[in-house]
């Protein structure tokens, strides 16, 4: 059954161009299901019965698992069972009728203009040392906010990336997705005092990377350096929220949607495969117009 599962994991990484979180979430749901079916000596796949996948899955549910994580689990085995049937080791796939539940969206916080605004300010209004490392932090909050990528798609941004001349810049998303989101002029302003002014000192002797924004050691930054500048900068801000990397995506897409964007744009600019992700945020826009209202009307 391991090395079933391994040649599962293959077949998502060279043919379905998964990610390296999905093969990795994917990796654990089917390791427990196989140790959960090898305690009860069921060690072919053949073998597997709806009552196993059944039995596996209450199992999940009693030990506290999430609705998500429940829903990710069915869909890991679901597609390793698929797999089995489609390389001819299985005929059935005792996965099929199994319900899967479907796990409530809390609405993610988001920051209004103003508080927003208070946070892109701070880099500006800190201690600047001589090597413009404020300038590089200011670059990232203004890219965040203007085009809404994900910080994994930010710290793997390239110069080239970056269409100055046509105010837009390429993001590469989940499974090396391409998509085209435009940037706008203060973003790409910053990014060229940051180009022009700090990342040079950024960059040690010899080496040459494209990618654009750098640590200290002259190497791509991580995901938690971004996540650091971003707390950081919304804590001397003093905004008294949860705010992190995707907190700016939430208020990307919020703000756009409060100004009269099409949902549809906003989701091409997002990556959302599915519109029905996107319009979560149609949600907390029609909480800003209740607020508006209550806030406003006379009778309200």
């Amino acid at each position: 059954m391991e090395n079933y599962c391994r040649d599962y994991l293959h077949y998502l990484t060279l043919e379905r161009n998964a990610s390296r979180n999905t093969i990795a979430s994917y990796r654990l749901d089917v390791e427990k299901y196989i140790g959960y079916l090898k305690k009860r000596n069921v060690r072919q796949p053949g073998n597997i019965t709806e009552k196993h996948t059944e039995a596996f899955l209450r199992e999940l549910r009693s030990a506290g698992l999430s609705p998500r994580s429940v829903t990710r689990t069915i869909s890991a085995i679901r597609g390793f069972h698929k797999f089995l049937m489609n390389d001819g080791i299985t005929t059935t796939n005792p996965v099929d009728r199994v319900d899967t539940p479907k796990p409530s969206r809390p609405l993610p916080e988001v920051l209004n203009q103003v508080e927003m605004e208070r946070i892109l300010l701070q880099p500006e209004m800190g201690e600047h040392d001589n090597r413009g490392i404020w300038i590089r932090d200011k670059a990232i909050l203004e890219v965040l906010y203007a085009t809404g990528m994900r910080v994994s798609e930010l710290v793997g941004l390239k110069q080239s990336d970056v269409l100055a001349d046509a105010g837009i810049v390429r993001v590469f998303g989940k499974g090396s997705k391409e998509r085209v989101v435009p940037i706008g002029g203060s973003a790409l302003r910053w990014i060229q005092r940051y180009t022009k002014e700090c990342r040079g000192g950024l960059l040690h002797r010899g080496k040459t990377h494209d990618v654009l924004f750098l640590n200290q050691r002259g190497s791509p930054l991580s995901r938690m350096s971004v996540w650091n500048i971003v707390t950081a900068n919304s804590r001397n801000a003093g905004v008294d929220k949860d705010v992190h990397p995707h907190t700016f995506r939430h208020c990307f897409a919020t703000h756009l949607l409060e100004g009269g964007a099409d949902l549809r744009a906003v989701q091409e600019m997002l990556g959302h495969a599915d519109i029905s992700t996107t319009q979560i945020y149609t949600h907390i826009d029609r909480e800003y117009l209740k607020e508006v209202h209550r806030t406003f009307h006379p009778r309200a």
